[in-house]
């Protein structure tokens, strides 16, 4: 893509807007469906026993009301039209939020086909995280909608309400109506609607083939590689930690699991085509059961792949890897969670001391720090979304764990020392700038000549 097309698009700043937006509609669809499922928050027009008979010819008749021919059955919301627009408008408003969002995502992954964007999340990670956040966000805004078992209600009662009000529907429900009946099967949709970006997601997804498997590996590899530990070579204990993909080394594993496995039903055709992804999809069904769409909203992972690729002919044989994924996961995951959290306890408080000991360390090691501070977050988020939804196994330990209290300790003593020593951090890193960096850029630059 020319750098004069980016520019021209503005494509960086787009992602930023709707990524910010997307967070937005997720968690207010997330609060409306747990609004919905809790009595005692449930609007009063649902639970009313006057508006019964409304309710259920709303649902039954859903899109297409007769507010005229049936005003028997509506006679509640004639009675009360300004009590229920009242109730029902900042929920209405909100599905259109849904609408906007989708039509500008839309409209964004359409422009990005065009300027035959590069993604590869070790070279522009930004752009690339943005991209693969953007679609995890839209497909978690349309799975938490369709799981609101109220929306059709609500918005049907608000529109009858509106026409009884104004003498005619409201101009955007019969677009929000359509998006509810062509929602009925989301994951369906989404595949058809995604099928034509099934190239670049691909290629942003298969950039993390080198990320995802290193950052996925057992506690004994970490143990003989003597991961985060400072002491491993004493002579090199000056050094800066440095590496070409730097910002990768702490992406969240559940954030890459979610663009895995999102990303590639979205885009199922390429598990058939290219070896790398299915290789890609495969390890990240088998490191775990569940998926976070926001907050509490688990996404079950391998019964929703299986549900999808069970309805498309051809996939057999990835229902079957599906099935062996779940499987071994079961088998093998609580285990090598277990024992990846037992080798952080040691490697943190090693850390720790060491840093407390010799604060100028750190500035050259400060990767350290994030890196044991991610790695040991994405084991104490894993815990949380299996400990009380593990299917039984003949391991139930594996899940539960008497001795996060430490993990937990030593997160927020490195967290202490990198905010009480900021300014070391600081001053040692402009420094850095000054005499390397600086140096380095200069010797780059002198080879290129400037018109």
């Amino acid at each position: 893509m020319s750098r004069a097309m980016d520019y021209q698009q503005k494509l960086a700043e787009k992602f930023t807007i709707l990524n910010e937006r997307g967070s937005g509609v997720l968690i207010r669809m997330n609060y409306i469906k747990k609004t919905c499922l809790d009595p005692k928050l449930k609007p009063s027009v649902l639970t009313d026993k006057v508006m019964e008979s409304a309710v259920k010819y709303i649902n039954k008749k859903f899109p297409n009301i007769d507010f005229r021919g049936n005003i028997q059955n509506l006679t509640s919301i004639q009675k009360q039209k300004a009590e229920v627009l009242a109730a029902t408008s900042s929920y209405y408003d909100s599905f259109l939020d849904v609408i906007e969002f989708r039509d500008h995502v839309y409209e964004l992954l359409n422009t990005i086909d065009a300027c035959q964007c590069f993604f590869d999340i070790a070279i522009n990670f930004d752009f690339t995280k943005s991209y693969l956040d953007l679609i995890t966000t839209y497909a978690s805004v349309i799975i938490t909608l369709s799981r609101i078992d109220d929306k059709k209600t609500l918005v049907g009662m608000y529109n009858c309400a509106h026409e009884m009000t104004n003498g005619s529907s409201d101009p955007s429900y019969p677009r929000l109506s359509q998006m509810f009946v062509e929602y009925e099967h989301p994951w369906k949709k989404l595949t058809e609607e995604f099928g034509p970006h099934t190239r670049s997601v691909t290629a942003a997804l298969l950039s993390l083939k080198m990320i995802y498997p290193r950052r996925n590996l057992p506690a004994e590899q970490w143990r003989s590689a003597q991961l985060l530990s400072l002491l491993s070579a004493p002579a090199a204990m000056l050094d800066p930690t440095c590496c070409d993909t730097m910002a990768c080394e702490y992406l969240p594993m559940d954030v890459m699991e979610r663009w895995i496995i999102i990303g590639f039903m979205l885009c199922h055709s390429s598990l058939n085509t290219n070896q790398a992804s299915q290789d890609l999809w495969k390890m990240a069904l088998r490191s775990g059961l569940y998926l976070t769409l926001t907050r509490d909203e688990l996404l079950i992972i391998h019964k929703v792949s299986e549900d999808l690729f069970d309805s498309i002919k051809g996939y057999s044989k990835r229902v079957a890897d599906i099935k062996e994924c779940r499987e071994h996961a079961i088998a093998n995951s609580g285990a090598v969670h277990r024992e990846r959290r037992q080798f952080l306890r040691g490697a943190m408080k090693e850390l720790f001391n060491i840093l407390e000991d010799e604060p100028g360390l750190l500035g050259p090691k400060a990767l350290f720090v994030f890196m044991a501070l991610s790695f040991s977050r994405d084991e104490v988020l894993w815990l949380v979304r299996h400990s009380e939804n593990m299917p039984k196994t003949k391991t139930p330990e594996d899940c539960v764990d008497n001795q996060m209290a430490e993990l937990l300790f030593y997160m927020e003593k490195l967290k202490g020392l990198m905010k009480k020593y900021s300014q070391v951090l600081q001053r040692y890193h402009v420094q850095y700038l000054a005499q390397f960096d600086a140096l380095v850029l200069n010797d780059a630059m002198q080879p290129i000549y400037i018109s």
